[in-house]
């Protein structure tokens, strides 16, 4: 999963006619490396989707305007507009997130 390397490239990817994924994480959270595990599958089975990565302490700024509360945490943007927040909480098993992914 490519990683955001700036606030431009997070605009412009949030920006897009399309479904793009953006998974808050840290280097620290181990709760982010037990998603990293399986994520791959996941993102396999949905063609229609990009997804990347985040640093929410690097881009601490835009976590907060985000609402990201926990790590990690999957957001779905599409034309600007945040769809979808799947709390880190709700993050922690391969059914909570495909369930998430699914209803979109």
């Amino acid at each position: 999963m490519e990683r955001v390397q700036s606030a431009e490239q997070f605009e412009q990817l949030t920006q897009r006619d399309q479904f793009t994924v953006i998974k808050f994480d840290t280097t620290w959270c181990p709760d982010c490396k037990n998603l990293d595990r399986f994520i791959g599958d996941i993102i396999a089975e949905h063609p229609d989707k990009e997804f990347y990565a985040m640093d929410a302490e690097e881009f601490q700024p835009i976590a907060e305007a985000n609402q990201v509360r926990g790590i990690p945490s999957l957001l779905v943007y599409k034309n600007g507009e945040k769809l979808a927040h799947l709390h880190s909480k709700f993050a922690k098993t391969p059914g909570q997130i495909r369930e998430y992914l699914e209803s979109l």
